[in-house]
């Protein structure tokens, strides 16, 4: 995976350009320039404008904080703040992350920043962490190294392997966006992590359109589609990295186990 070096702006514009694999004349008609004016700029010949960073930012998608270092690279101020949660100015959306995350009870769901360390989650995702070591439990919690570590909840995932290879292409797949090194460090070190050998056949998911995750809980198997959530139109990159993760039964005898769990509490 390639991963964005400093260096001028040009080399920015040309390895994301790539990372979206855009030729130049493809990017130049969607930016509405010519191929040679982009040309000058990728290789320093040409230095674009604010604006003109910005407009080809927004064309290749480049994260937020990406955007910042693109600027920055072409001499000028960044445009979007990152402030923390805490902030002030992030109090109505934390409010409403927390009141998603509160009204989607009895169902589990949490909330991510870009590395997968949780933020905050709802009171139905302790109880299902049963087992799972204390170290991964402690401090920044790694949702995607507790959901695959030796030690975390992958002993008691019934269908480890279809999940293990859905997380990690998940991961693959936002590496090759953001172009972020500790994503690619954590992408590595999941994949080296053991995997037991497959007990048996595949287990069979009768009618799903989706791979579930399914959790042994007790004597019972817990069985879950989830969907992801981001804040639209984000002009702060912090709010631009969170997500919510929400998990929904993915059968009857779930839904009413997870109803039992949340009257138990």
């Amino acid at each position: 995976m390639m991963n964005i070096q400093t260096g001028h702006v040009g080399e920015h514009l040309r390895q994301w350009r790539q990372r979206r694999h855009l030729s130049q004349l493809d990017l130049a008609l969607d930016a509405e320039i010519s191929a040679r004016h982009l040309s000058f700029m990728e290789t320093g010949r040409a230095a674009p404008s604010r604006d003109m960073l910005l407009r080809l930012a927004e064309r290749l998608d480049v994260p937020l904080r990406e955007r910042n270092v693109m600027l920055v690279a072409g001499g000028f101020a960044p445009a979007f703040p990152q402030r923390t949660l805490d902030d002030p100015a992030m109090k109505l959306a934390r409010e409403a992350l927390e009141t998603v995350l509160k009204a989607h009870e009895p169902n589990p769901a949490l909330a991510i920043d870009r590395h997968w360390n949780l933020v905050s989650a709802n009171s139905m995702v302790t109880p299902l962490l049963g087992g799972a070591a204390p170290k991964l439990l402690q401090g920044k919690i790694n949702v995607m190294r507790l959901a695959l570590h030796p030690d975390g909840i992958a002993p008691r995932t019934v269908n480890l392997h279809e999940w293990r290879a859905h997380l990690l292409e998940r991961l693959h797949r936002q590496c090759e966006t953001t172009a972020d090194a500790e994503l690619i460090a954590l992408h590595d070190e999941l994949k080296a992590y053991p995997v037991p050998p497959r007990p048996g056949p595949p287990p069979k998911v009768p009618d799903s359109v989706v791979v579930p995750f399914q959790l042994r809980f007790g004597h019972d198997v817990l069985s879950f589609i989830s969907t992801t959530m981001v804040f639209g139109t984000p002009v702060d990159v912090t709010l631009s990295e969170l997500a919510l993760e929400a998990f929904y039964p993915a059968d009857d005898k779930t839904a009413q186990r997870l109803r039992e769990i949340a009257g138990s509490q």
